[in-house]
Protein backbone atom coordinates (compact mmCIF):
# COMPACT_ATOMS: atom_id res chain seq x y z
CA UNK A 1 0.00 0.00 0.00
CA UNK A 2 1.31 3.23 -1.00
CA UNK A 3 0.67 6.67 0.94
CA UNK A 4 -1.06 9.15 -0.93
CA UNK A 5 0.57 11.22 -3.90
CA UNK A 6 -0.08 14.57 -2.15
CA UNK A 7 1.31 13.98 1.42
CA UNK A 8 4.29 12.28 -0.44
CA UNK A 9 4.95 15.48 -2.26
CA UNK A 10 5.00 18.17 0.39
CA UNK A 11 8.33 19.22 0.62
CA UNK A 12 8.45 18.58 -3.27
CA UNK A 13 10.96 15.94 -3.68
CA UNK A 14 13.52 18.20 -2.16
CA UNK A 15 14.79 19.27 1.55
CA UNK A 16 12.73 20.77 4.49
CA UNK A 17 15.33 23.04 5.19
CA UNK A 18 16.17 22.26 8.68
CA UNK A 19 19.50 19.93 7.97
CA UNK A 20 21.96 22.13 9.95
CA UNK A 21 19.12 22.52 12.96
CA UNK A 22 18.12 18.81 13.04
CA UNK A 23 22.71 18.05 13.14
CA UNK A 24 22.78 20.51 15.93
CA UNK A 25 19.91 18.83 18.47
CA UNK A 26 21.29 15.02 17.27
CA UNK A 27 24.94 16.75 18.96
CA UNK A 28 23.39 18.34 22.12
CA UNK A 29 21.71 14.75 22.46
CA UNK A 30 25.31 13.28 22.00
CA UNK A 31 26.23 15.21 24.70
CA UNK A 32 28.07 18.18 22.76
CA UNK A 33 27.09 21.91 24.17
CA UNK A 34 25.87 23.99 21.26
CA UNK A 35 24.82 27.55 20.98
CA UNK A 36 21.20 27.27 19.32
CA UNK A 37 20.51 30.60 17.12
CA UNK A 38 18.06 28.63 14.70
CA UNK A 39 14.63 28.79 16.03
CA UNK A 40 11.96 31.41 16.70
CA UNK A 41 11.96 30.26 20.28
CA UNK A 42 11.63 32.72 23.76
CA UNK A 43 14.52 32.22 25.85
CA UNK A 44 12.05 33.07 28.43
CA UNK A 45 8.91 30.84 29.27
CA UNK A 46 5.16 31.65 29.03
CA UNK A 47 4.61 33.72 32.48
CA UNK A 48 3.58 32.93 35.17
CA UNK A 49 0.58 34.68 35.75
CA UNK A 50 -0.59 33.28 32.14
CA UNK A 51 -0.36 29.61 33.62
CA UNK A 52 -1.73 30.24 36.14
CA UNK A 53 -5.09 31.51 34.49
CA UNK A 54 -4.65 28.56 32.24
CA UNK A 55 -4.36 26.47 35.31
CA UNK A 56 -7.43 28.32 36.82
CA UNK A 57 -9.47 27.57 33.80
CA UNK A 58 -8.57 23.62 33.18
CA UNK A 59 -9.26 23.44 37.25
CA UNK A 60 -12.58 25.42 36.80
CA UNK A 61 -13.45 22.81 34.13
CA UNK A 62 -13.14 24.33 30.82
CA UNK A 63 -11.38 20.81 29.82
CA UNK A 64 -14.21 19.22 27.72
CA UNK A 65 -15.11 20.58 23.94
CA UNK A 66 -15.13 24.36 23.52
CA UNK A 67 -16.74 25.82 20.79
CA UNK A 68 -15.68 25.31 17.23
CA UNK A 69 -14.50 29.16 16.13
CA UNK A 70 -13.33 29.78 19.63
CA UNK A 71 -14.70 31.28 22.51
CA UNK A 72 -16.81 34.92 22.11
CA UNK A 73 -14.92 36.33 24.26
CA UNK A 74 -11.64 35.09 22.94
CA UNK A 75 -12.89 36.54 19.25
CA UNK A 76 -14.19 39.33 20.54
CA UNK A 77 -10.72 40.17 22.44
CA UNK A 78 -8.99 38.92 18.87
CA UNK A 79 -11.59 41.69 16.80
CA UNK A 80 -11.18 43.59 19.26
CA UNK A 81 -7.51 44.04 18.81
CA UNK A 82 -7.31 44.15 15.44
CA UNK A 83 -9.56 47.02 14.99
CA UNK A 84 -7.59 48.60 17.39
CA UNK A 85 -4.45 48.31 15.61
CA UNK A 86 -5.59 48.78 12.01
CA UNK A 87 -8.77 51.15 12.15
CA UNK A 88 -10.33 47.84 10.18
CA UNK A 89 -13.54 47.41 12.33
CA UNK A 90 -13.51 43.76 13.08
CA UNK A 91 -16.51 41.67 14.61
CA UNK A 92 -16.85 38.46 15.71
CA UNK A 93 -17.61 36.86 13.19
CA UNK A 94 -14.19 37.66 11.27
CA UNK A 95 -12.17 36.07 13.67
CA UNK A 96 -11.76 32.16 13.66
CA UNK A 97 -9.16 31.00 16.58
CA UNK A 98 -6.93 28.07 15.21
CA UNK A 99 -4.13 25.69 16.67
CA UNK A 100 -1.64 28.33 16.23
CA UNK A 101 -0.46 29.95 13.32
CA UNK A 102 0.30 27.39 10.80
CA UNK A 103 -3.07 25.60 11.44
CA UNK A 104 -4.13 28.74 10.60
CA UNK A 105 -1.90 28.81 7.36
CA UNK A 106 -3.46 25.00 5.99
CA UNK A 107 -6.93 26.36 7.06
CA UNK A 108 -6.74 30.00 5.26
CA UNK A 109 -5.59 28.61 1.50
CA UNK A 110 -7.47 25.66 2.30
CA UNK A 111 -10.52 27.98 2.04
CA UNK A 112 -9.37 29.83 -0.79
CA UNK A 113 -7.84 27.75 -2.88
CA UNK A 114 -9.27 24.85 -5.36
CA UNK A 115 -6.52 21.53 -6.25
CA UNK A 116 -4.46 23.15 -8.94
CA UNK A 117 -4.80 26.18 -8.70
CA UNK A 118 -1.09 28.70 -8.42
CA UNK A 119 -0.57 30.50 -5.23
CA UNK A 120 2.31 33.14 -5.13
CA UNK A 121 4.37 33.04 -2.16
CA UNK A 122 7.26 36.08 -1.53
CA UNK A 123 11.18 34.21 -1.29
CA UNK A 124 12.86 34.64 0.94
CA UNK A 125 9.92 32.30 2.99
CA UNK A 126 9.41 30.27 6.28
CA UNK A 127 10.33 27.03 5.41
CA UNK A 128 6.87 25.48 5.68
CA UNK A 129 5.52 27.74 3.10
CA UNK A 130 6.16 25.94 -0.07
CA UNK A 131 5.12 22.74 1.78
CA UNK A 132 1.92 24.17 2.98
CA UNK A 133 0.76 25.02 -0.46
CA UNK A 134 1.39 21.78 -1.99
CA UNK A 135 -0.08 19.87 1.30
CA UNK A 136 -3.49 22.02 -0.19
CA UNK A 137 -2.83 20.82 -3.65
CA UNK A 138 -1.95 24.49 -4.71
CA UNK A 139 0.48 24.41 -7.59
CA UNK A 140 3.51 27.00 -4.78
CA UNK A 141 4.90 29.47 -7.14
CA UNK A 142 8.11 31.88 -5.48
CA UNK A 143 8.53 35.72 -6.31
CA UNK A 144 11.97 36.32 -5.27
CA UNK A 145 12.71 39.90 -3.59
CA UNK A 146 16.02 40.80 -3.96
CA UNK A 147 18.56 41.75 -1.80
CA UNK A 148 19.70 44.78 -3.86
CA UNK A 149 15.81 45.99 -2.43
CA UNK A 150 16.61 45.18 1.35
CA UNK A 151 13.75 42.42 0.36
CA UNK A 152 10.94 44.42 -0.36
CA UNK A 153 9.40 43.01 -2.90
CA UNK A 154 8.42 44.91 -6.02
CA UNK A 155 5.13 44.84 -7.18
CA UNK A 156 6.23 44.59 -10.98
CA UNK A 157 7.58 41.22 -10.02
CA UNK A 158 4.48 39.96 -8.47
CA UNK A 159 2.42 40.95 -11.53
CA UNK A 160 4.37 38.93 -13.88
CA UNK A 161 3.81 35.83 -12.35
CA UNK A 162 -0.30 36.71 -11.47
CA UNK A 163 -1.65 35.59 -14.16
CA UNK A 164 -3.49 32.71 -13.61
CA UNK A 165 -2.92 32.78 -10.19
CA UNK A 166 -5.27 32.81 -7.23
CA UNK A 167 -3.82 33.65 -3.93
CA UNK A 168 -0.72 35.42 -2.95
CA UNK A 169 1.05 34.60 0.78
CA UNK A 170 3.46 37.68 2.37
CA UNK A 171 5.03 38.02 5.85
CA UNK A 172 5.42 41.16 7.66
CA UNK A 173 7.46 41.67 9.45
CA UNK A 174 9.53 38.94 7.66
CA UNK A 175 10.88 35.67 8.23
CA UNK A 176 13.45 35.24 8.16
CA UNK A 177 15.06 38.63 6.72
CA UNK A 178 13.38 40.68 9.73
CA UNK A 179 12.66 42.87 6.84
CA UNK A 180 9.35 45.15 7.64
CA UNK A 181 7.57 45.53 3.97
CA UNK A 182 6.74 49.44 3.82
CA UNK A 183 3.55 51.50 2.94
CA UNK A 184 5.05 51.68 -0.52
CA UNK A 185 5.52 47.61 -0.95
CA UNK A 186 2.12 46.93 0.60
CA UNK A 187 0.34 49.44 -1.11
CA UNK A 188 2.10 48.32 -4.62
CA UNK A 189 1.09 44.42 -3.36
CA UNK A 190 -2.58 45.41 -2.87
CA UNK A 191 -2.38 46.94 -6.37
CA UNK A 192 -1.84 43.93 -7.85
CA UNK A 193 -4.20 41.79 -5.91
CA UNK A 194 -7.12 44.37 -7.27
CA UNK A 195 -5.80 44.13 -10.46
CA UNK A 196 -5.49 40.24 -10.94
CA UNK A 197 -8.42 39.30 -8.59
CA UNK A 198 -5.73 37.69 -6.05
CA UNK A 199 -6.63 36.38 -2.63
CA UNK A 200 -3.97 37.83 -0.08
CA UNK A 201 -3.02 35.82 2.89
CA UNK A 202 -1.24 38.21 5.32
CA UNK A 203 0.83 36.32 8.08
CA UNK A 204 1.32 38.81 10.65
CA UNK A 205 2.48 36.77 13.39
CA UNK A 206 5.33 39.40 14.58
CA UNK A 207 3.52 42.34 14.43
CA UNK A 208 4.14 43.21 17.65
CA UNK A 209 7.93 42.71 17.38
CA UNK A 210 8.83 46.36 15.12
CA UNK A 211 11.80 48.24 15.43
CA UNK A 212 11.72 50.79 13.31
CA UNK A 213 8.58 52.01 11.05
CA UNK A 214 5.51 50.84 11.33
CA UNK A 215 3.49 47.88 10.64
CA UNK A 216 0.74 48.11 8.42
CA UNK A 217 -1.77 45.34 7.98
CA UNK A 218 -2.67 45.65 4.25
CA UNK A 219 -6.64 44.89 5.56
CA UNK A 220 -6.16 48.32 6.17
CA UNK A 221 -5.72 49.03 2.30
CA UNK A 222 -8.24 50.29 0.13
CA UNK A 223 -10.43 47.41 -1.29
CA UNK A 224 -8.25 44.86 0.91
CA UNK A 225 -10.66 43.96 3.64
CA UNK A 226 -12.60 41.80 1.43
CA UNK A 227 -10.20 39.69 -0.27
CA UNK A 228 -7.67 39.76 2.55
CA UNK A 229 -7.22 36.70 5.50
CA UNK A 230 -4.98 37.71 8.11
CA UNK A 231 -2.92 35.04 9.99
CA UNK A 232 -1.95 36.08 13.43
CA UNK A 233 -1.01 33.69 16.87
CA UNK A 234 -0.06 34.16 20.62
CA UNK A 235 3.50 32.33 19.82
CA UNK A 236 5.81 34.97 19.36
CA UNK A 237 3.63 37.96 20.98
CA UNK A 238 2.91 36.25 24.00
CA UNK A 239 5.67 33.67 24.13
CA UNK A 240 3.10 31.15 24.20
CA UNK A 241 4.55 29.05 20.97
CA UNK A 242 3.66 25.54 22.75
CA UNK A 243 0.13 26.36 23.70
CA UNK A 244 -1.07 26.18 19.75
CA UNK A 245 -3.15 28.89 19.51
CA UNK A 246 -3.74 31.30 16.75
CA UNK A 247 -6.35 32.80 14.47
CA UNK A 248 -7.32 33.84 10.69
CA UNK A 249 -9.49 36.90 10.45
CA UNK A 250 -10.99 37.11 7.03
CA UNK A 251 -14.53 38.45 5.56
CA UNK A 252 -17.35 36.61 7.19
CA UNK A 253 -18.12 33.85 4.53
CA UNK A 254 -14.83 32.55 4.50
CA UNK A 255 -14.73 31.92 8.39
CA UNK A 256 -18.59 30.32 8.00
CA UNK A 257 -16.81 27.97 5.28
CA UNK A 258 -13.64 27.86 8.07
CA UNK A 259 -15.81 26.92 10.84
CA UNK A 260 -16.87 23.69 8.87
CA UNK A 261 -13.37 22.75 7.69
CA UNK A 262 -12.73 23.14 11.71
CA UNK A 263 -15.82 20.88 12.62
CA UNK A 264 -14.11 18.23 10.38
CA UNK A 265 -10.59 18.56 10.87
CA UNK A 266 -9.20 19.96 14.39
CA UNK A 267 -12.89 20.60 16.02
CA UNK A 268 -11.12 23.66 18.14
CA UNK A 269 -8.71 24.81 20.99
CA UNK A 270 -9.14 23.36 24.49
CA UNK A 271 -11.13 25.95 26.12
CA UNK A 272 -8.80 26.10 28.56
CA UNK A 273 -5.60 27.71 26.92
CA UNK A 274 -8.46 29.99 25.20
CA UNK A 275 -9.22 31.35 28.53
CA UNK A 276 -5.24 31.61 29.35
CA UNK A 277 -4.93 33.35 25.83
CA UNK A 278 -7.71 35.98 26.66
CA UNK A 279 -6.06 36.40 30.05
CA UNK A 280 -2.84 37.20 28.11
CA UNK A 281 -4.11 39.90 25.75
CA UNK A 282 -6.20 41.66 28.80
CA UNK A 283 -2.75 42.17 29.53
CA UNK A 284 -2.61 44.80 27.05
CA UNK A 285 0.50 46.44 25.15
CA UNK A 286 2.56 46.93 27.51
CA UNK A 287 2.97 43.21 28.47
CA UNK A 288 3.56 42.63 24.73
CA UNK A 289 6.01 45.02 24.62
CA UNK A 290 7.63 43.67 27.10
CA UNK A 291 7.95 40.28 25.48
CA UNK A 292 9.60 42.41 22.53
CA UNK A 293 12.07 44.04 24.15
CA UNK A 294 14.52 41.27 24.71
CA UNK A 295 14.88 40.91 20.77
CA UNK A 296 14.86 44.59 20.48
CA UNK A 297 18.12 45.42 23.23
CA UNK A 298 19.96 42.42 21.14
CA UNK A 299 19.40 43.80 17.55
CA UNK A 300 21.41 46.53 19.24
CA UNK A 301 24.33 44.31 20.24
CA UNK A 302 24.48 42.58 16.82
CA UNK A 303 24.78 46.24 15.35
CA UNK A 304 27.38 47.03 17.74
CA UNK A 305 29.16 43.74 17.00
CA UNK A 306 29.02 44.24 13.09
CA UNK A 307 30.40 47.61 13.12
CA UNK A 308 33.62 46.69 14.18
CA UNK A 309 33.97 44.23 10.72
CA UNK A 310 33.88 44.95 7.12
CA UNK A 311 33.41 40.95 6.19
CA UNK A 312 29.33 40.49 7.74
CA UNK A 313 26.85 42.46 6.25
CA UNK A 314 23.33 42.78 8.03
CA UNK A 315 20.00 43.21 5.92
CA UNK A 316 17.63 45.84 7.26
CA UNK A 317 16.03 44.29 10.03
CA UNK A 318 12.97 46.35 11.33
CA UNK A 319 11.45 43.58 12.94
CA UNK A 320 10.67 40.05 14.30
CA UNK A 321 12.88 38.31 16.13
CA UNK A 322 15.45 37.42 13.52
CA UNK A 323 18.70 39.12 11.73
CA UNK A 324 19.49 37.82 8.11
CA UNK A 325 23.34 38.42 7.69
CA UNK A 326 25.33 38.63 4.17
CA UNK A 327 28.06 36.03 4.55
CA UNK A 328 28.68 36.06 0.45
CA UNK A 329 32.05 37.36 0.90
CA UNK A 330 33.25 34.50 2.48
CA UNK A 331 33.40 32.80 -0.93
CA UNK A 332 30.35 29.98 0.89
CA UNK A 333 27.38 29.39 0.51
CA UNK A 334 25.20 29.73 3.56
CA UNK A 335 24.91 26.12 3.81
CA UNK A 336 28.57 25.81 3.87
CA UNK A 337 29.06 28.22 6.30
CA UNK A 338 26.72 27.44 8.31
CA UNK A 339 27.64 23.49 8.81
CA UNK A 340 31.43 24.55 9.21
CA UNK A 341 30.62 27.15 11.88
CA UNK A 342 28.73 24.33 13.54
CA UNK A 343 31.74 21.76 13.43
CA UNK A 344 34.44 24.57 14.15
CA UNK A 345 32.55 26.23 17.15
CA UNK A 346 29.56 24.59 18.02
CA UNK A 347 27.50 27.56 16.88
CA UNK A 348 24.10 26.74 15.06
CA UNK A 349 22.42 29.46 12.98
CA UNK A 350 20.66 28.64 9.89
CA UNK A 351 21.44 28.55 5.89
CA UNK A 352 19.79 31.61 3.95
CA UNK A 353 19.25 28.49 1.47
CA UNK A 354 16.43 26.96 4.01
CA UNK A 355 14.45 29.84 2.84
CA UNK A 356 14.30 30.02 -0.71
CA UNK A 357 17.28 31.00 -3.70
CA UNK A 358 16.94 34.65 -2.55
CA UNK A 359 18.75 34.48 0.47
CA UNK A 360 22.02 32.60 -0.97
CA UNK A 361 24.86 33.61 0.84
CA UNK A 362 23.16 34.65 3.93
CA UNK A 363 22.20 33.29 7.56
CA UNK A 364 19.49 33.66 9.62
CA UNK A 365 20.24 34.33 12.99
CA UNK A 366 17.67 33.79 15.82
CA UNK A 367 18.49 36.62 18.60
CA UNK A 368 16.78 34.17 21.33
CA UNK A 369 19.44 33.61 23.88
CA UNK A 370 20.37 35.65 26.75
CA UNK A 371 22.42 38.56 25.89
CA UNK A 372 26.18 38.32 26.40
CA UNK A 373 25.90 34.29 25.37
CA UNK A 374 24.15 36.15 21.58
CA UNK A 375 27.09 39.16 21.91
CA UNK A 376 29.90 36.54 22.44
CA UNK A 377 28.54 33.82 19.47
CA UNK A 378 28.11 36.72 16.94
CA UNK A 379 31.46 37.93 17.55
CA UNK A 380 32.81 34.28 16.84
CA UNK A 381 30.51 33.82 14.05
CA UNK A 382 32.20 37.74 12.51
CA UNK A 383 35.67 36.63 13.60
CA UNK A 384 35.32 33.42 11.60
CA UNK A 385 33.67 35.06 8.29
CA UNK A 386 36.86 37.16 8.59
CA UNK A 387 39.04 33.94 8.72
CA UNK A 388 37.18 32.87 5.92
CA UNK A 389 37.57 35.95 3.78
Amino acid sequence: MQASQRIKGVLGGGSDGWEVFTRARQMISAGTAVTELTIGEHDIGTAAPILQDMHRAAMGGHTGYAAVPGTHALRDAVAARFTAHTGVATRRENVMITPGGQSALFAAHTAVLDPGDTALYIDPYYATYPGTLRGVSATPVAVKAQAADAFQPRASDIAAKAVGAKSLLINSPNNPTGVVYSRETLEGIASVCRDHDLWLISDEVYDTQIWEGAHISPRALEGMAERTLVVGSMSKSHAMTGSRIGWIVAPEHIIEHLINLTTHTTYGVAGFIQDAALFALQQGAAFEAEIAEPFRRRRELAFGVLAKQNVVRAVPNGGAMYMMLDISATGLSGEAFANALLDEHHIAVMPGESFGDAAIGHLRVAMTIEDRAFEQALQTLCAFAARLA
